[in-house]
């Protein structure tokens, strides 16, 4: 299957001159070209948390770090943790009050968190219960927070700075006195008081203050070399970076993390601005609003069986060919004239000389096993044609290996008809939508000698 488990085999050629898999392109309806993840412009439409399946505008996920603060990843497997429920004994009165109210042994319902996977709990790092299940869990603080605060804010008016000094290019040609009286912000009559002596005395926001160097290290405690070492208690390099921050290097020292939010995109053509991809703004749905993926669109091509080849001897291969539109289509095979990639030129290939024609996609037949097209609507060439069934075929081609040793690398142009409006539109005038004939490059790896 070259689409869901041997991609690499089949790729179509895009319109930038790359070769993808097929699954992994998607046709613009406007440009009527293939297009790759490198040719569309990537939009975020929602961010939510995986779990809760809360969403949050992008300023909200810009101060919580792209992390839900309900939900927690375990800090040993990277599961998420669930809520449990636990009762706690309320202190009992002091001595001397009601004997009746003395033996009464009130209960509070407290909650922790545990993995169920590698069963760790916040109670194996004495974090305290909470009383309300969405708890207000303790968080830790960073050492270095205020010191990364100060650079983030340098860096802030550093970019501010240079942007104004790029706009001001765009319209100004601008003199070296007038470039430090707006870059250090003097007005004509203080560069006169003070002179440009004053000028360099004045710190710009590009510098701050270094932090100190680190000449010494504390030595290792005593017990790295007279006692063995216990792995059990010590952390994973990937568990110590998952806490970046903290880096905790034994076992009770780990701490829940907050889950990371994840976000549904959409997909825009760069050249023609129309939207490819468009899924819809419930987080709990997994359907499009606008789906132009190439799976959908144009007919696809597999390597039906493998095959045994040898130098300058011809081999058949069968191929599949499937239609994805519910209208018959018309598939023509011919050679790429002028090819200038070498790579594929390892072997000659002998394509069906006549026009295949492909059944539409018919849903009721795929699923039930009922209707379909018989194979004598079609008029078939059983040399070519070896099967046909609901809106797939099954064709052979004959190849010719061309080296004596290395990978069977062939290509071909795959022309097909493509109607560009959709169905519902030409319900109502009751009229077939518009052929357009589409041509796309072929590039396949049908084996080794």
């Amino acid at each position: 299957m070259a689409t869901f488990m041997n991609v690499d085999f089949v790729h179509y050629l895009c319109s930038c001159g790359k070769k993808f898999p097929f699954s992994r392109l998607y046709l613009c309806k406007h440009c009527l070209q293939l297009r790759c993840i490198d040719c569309v412009q990537h939009e975020v439409d929602t961010l939510l948390c995986p779990n809760c399946l809360e969403t949050m505008p992008a300023s909200e996920a810009k101060l919580k770090k792209n992390r839900c603060s309900n939900c927690f990843d375990c800090p040993g497997c990277g599961s998420t943790l669930m809520t449990r429920a636990t009762t706690s004994h309320v202190q009992q009165p002091a001595a001397g009050t009601n004997p009746e109210e003395a033996a009464k042994t009130p209960t509070k319902k407290m909650y922790y968190m545990a993995c169920g996977f590698c069963r760790w709990t916040t109670r194996d790092v004495n974090l305290p219960d909470q009383t309300v299940a969405s708890g207000n869990w303790p968080e830790l603080e960073n050492q270095n927070a205020a010191r990364i605060a100060e650079v983030l804010e340098n860096l802030k008016q550093m970019a501010i700075v240079e942007k104004a000094e790029r706009e001001r290019k765009k319209y100004v040609q601008r003199r070296s006195h007038l470039y430090l009286q707006e870059k250090y912000g003097s007005s004509p009559a203080a560069l006169k008081r003070k002179g440009l002596s004053s000028l360099s005395s004045q710190s710009p926001p590009g510098e701050i203050k270094p932090s100190p160097r680190v000449t010494t290290f504390e030595p290792l405690p005593e017990e790295y070399f007279t006692q063995p070492a216990d792995l059990t208690k010590s952390t994973q390099l990937s568990n110590r970076l998952n806490l970046v921050e903290h880096q905790p290097s034994k076992i009770d020292k780990l701490h829940p993390i907050n889950k990371h939010l994840i976000m549904k995109k959409s997909l825009r053509c760069k050249t023609c601005e129309h939207n490819l991809i468009k899924p819809e703004f419930n987080p709990s749905s997994i359907k499009f609003k606008l789906q132009l993926t190439a799976l959908s669109l144009i007919p696809e091509i597999r390597i039906m069986s493998p095959s045994t080849f040898t130098y300058n001897k011809e081999t058949v291969v069968p191929l599949t060919l499937s239609n994805p539109s519910i209208y018959n289509m018309t598939v023509t095979l011919k050679q790429i004239e002028d090819e200038t990639d070498t790579d594929f030129c390892t072997a000659k290939i002998d394509l069906p000389k006549k026009d295949l024609i492909l059944a539409g996609r018919d849903e009721t037949s795929m699923h039930f096993g009922v209707g379909g097209s018989p194979q004598q609507d079609f008029k078939d060439d059983s040399k070519v044609i070896v099967f046909r069934q609901a809106n797939k075929i099954g064709f052979v081609v004959k190849v010719t290996p061309l080296v004596k040793t290395g990978k069977i690398k062939v290509s071909f142009v795959l022309r097909h008809e493509f109607r560009c409006k959709p169905v519902d539109l030409f319900q109502s005038e009751n009229k077939e939508p518009e052929i357009t004939w589409l041509e796309h490059k072929v590039y396949m790896t049908l084996g080794e000698i």
